[in-house]
């Protein structure tokens, strides 16, 4: 079966206001979220290949040498499915999007 790769996404601007939050209104959005996500987990358990994780400050290196970075990306997670419309519909209603600030789920095939 197919295999893609399912990066979490997240305006940086929203990470800001989330942080900007009372701890409290952090925690309660965190509980729920916490526990919808390992529902999730736990409904799609099957077609998950690796759980990844979330991810940290970007380090981008190129020609010129290493240097900070800025993207969207926040995590990620592989799983498998029959296509890439079947994969993102797994993505419809992930806490990611549903309770916590992140924008978006990109799905890419792997090619090789």
């Amino acid at each position: 079966m197919p295999r893609f790769l399912a990066v979490y996404t997240i305006k940086p601007e929203a990470v800001l206001a989330f942080r900007e939050l009372p701890k409290v209104e952090q925690d309660a959005i965190d509980s729920v979220g916490v526990a919808q996500w390992a529902a999730w987990e736990e409904r799609n358990a099957a077609f998950i290949l690796d759980r990844g994780g979330m991810v940290g400050k970007t380090t981008r290196i190129t020609k010129d040498g290493i240097a900070k970075a800025v993207n969207p990306f926040c995590g990620y997670l592989v799983v498998e499915a029959e296509n890439a419309d079947a994969a993102a519909r797994m993505f419809e209603d992930h806490p990611h999007i549903t309770v916590f600030p992140g924008d978006g789920v990109d799905i890419m095939p792997f090619v090789t």
